[in-house]
Parts: C-alpha cells; structure tokens; sequence
C-alpha cells in the first residue's frame, strides 16, 4: 500500500525515524580511547634528563633523612647513588599504575646496584583494605617473598579491593608463592606489623605527604609520578652523581 493511501485509510502521520545513537556512542567510546592513550604516553614517555620541564629540588631543600628509611621496606645497594622512596596505598588505584614504574625501576636500576627503592606505608583511612593489604605484604616478607606479595597485591587490586574478607584473599596469594600458609595467616590476623607500618605512616605525616603515590628521587618530589619523568630524573641524577 502506498503511503499516500495508506494515510488517507487510516489517518495516521507517517512512522517517524527513529535517530540512531550508536554513531555518539561510538564517538564517545573513541574519545575515550584516545584520553587513555594519551594519558599512558603522558605518563610513560621520557623527556630527555636535561629537560627544563623536570622537577627540580625546593630552594634550600635539606636532604632526605635516610634514619627515617628504617620504617620502609629497602632493596638495592646501601651506596647507591640514588634513592628512590614512594608513599603509597595499596589500594590506591594511582598507585596502582605507578606499580608498573616502580617494578621496572628495580629491573633496569635497583638490580644495576644504581639506585635504591624504599617503600612506605601510608594506608589512607577511606581505603577499607589498604591496612591488610600492607600487612600481607610484611608478612610475606618474613618469609622472604615482601616485593613478589607487593607486586601480586597492585596486580590483583581490583579482585580484593572491595573485599570482606581480604585476609582469605592475600592468603590464597601466598599460597600461590609457595608461603606456609598458617605462618602468614597468623601474622595477618595478629597485625603483627601493625606498629611498624604505622610507625612509616607518621613518617609521610612528618613530611606533610598526604597523597598517594608521592614519589621522591632523592629529595626531589615528582610531578607527574609515572616512568618518563622518573626515569629522566634518575638519570638526570645519576649523571650529576659521576661527575
């Protein structure tokens, strides 16, 4: 039947056309795509070491204390002439990114016997889970697996963050390491870390860290925490060191 027809039968308008929106979500969905490429390139590209865009010491800045390192958890040579220290939460998901920068850093230079990486604690009181988290990893140290558990607990963020039992959870992780199993559960659920992380979370409020990840090479605090500028500034660093 012909529309003109089928009108005049029927005095119904016309079906109207429906607009698709599948072109905006898909235009939406690029837009997306190219933020997040842009923000990895932003936060993994290097700038050359002798960019003037890099972070630089605060005017008069004293030394860090190393005394205060005794509170982190250190790998790397004690002589290395630079030092690496993170603030970070384990359930922070910025931290979790930053884990990919830190796990190359002790590839490239911590095992080079160039830098040393000290890692503190500073489980922030909206993160349920951070607390645990980091008392799996310290018992994992006493065991001899701290980094394996450190790297397992940033890989694994999104499966324990939200969890009402992470202990269970970190428990099968050591497990999967070949940890004993009661040993680490035992330290988990007496908190048998509990002063000394939160003796490394005093240390982030004597220095007035209050975000996560804060990264420092040596007494300088980055901007942009990612593996470009942290591998331009310890480069930067370790050539001001050989002269």
């Amino acid at each position: 039947m012909g529309e003109a027809k089928r009108r005049k039968q029927t005095g119904a308008p016309p079906p109207r056309k429906t607009s698709s929106k599948k072109p905006l979500v898909i235009g939406v969905s690029v837009l997306v795509l190219v933020a997040l490429v842009v923000g990895v390139y932003f936060l993994t590209a290097a700038p050359a070491p002798t960019s003037s865009e890099l972070p630089v010491a605060a005017p008069n800045a004293e030394a860090f204390p190393a005394e205060l390192d005794q509170y982190g958890v250190s790998v790397g040579a004690a002589d290395a002439p630079v030092v690496v220290r993170e603030f970070a939460d384990y359930q922070c998901p910025a931290c979790g990114l930053f884990a990919s920068a830190s796990k190359r850093l002790k590839q490239e230079y911590v095992e080079a016997g160039t830098v040393r990486f000290v890692y503190y604690d500073l489980p922030l009181q909206q993160h349920q889970n951070a607390f645990p988290a980091a008392q799996a990893a310290r018992c994992a140290g006493d065991q001899g697996a701290y980094w394996e558990m450190h790297e397992r607990l940033y890989e694994s963020q999104t499966e324990w963050s939200g969890s009402n039992d992470p202990i269970a959870t970190f428990t099968r992780y050591g497990k999967d390491l070949g940890l004993e199993e009661r040993r680490l559960r035992r330290c988990m659920t007496t908190e048998l870390h509990r002063e000394v992380i939160e003796a490394s979370r005093r240390v982030a409020v004597q220095l007035r860290v209050t975000s996560t990840p804060t990264v420092l090479v040596d007494n300088i605090r980055l901007t942009r925490p990612g593996w470009g500028q942290l591998s331009a500034v310890v480069e930067r660093e370790l050539s001001k060191a050989a002269k």
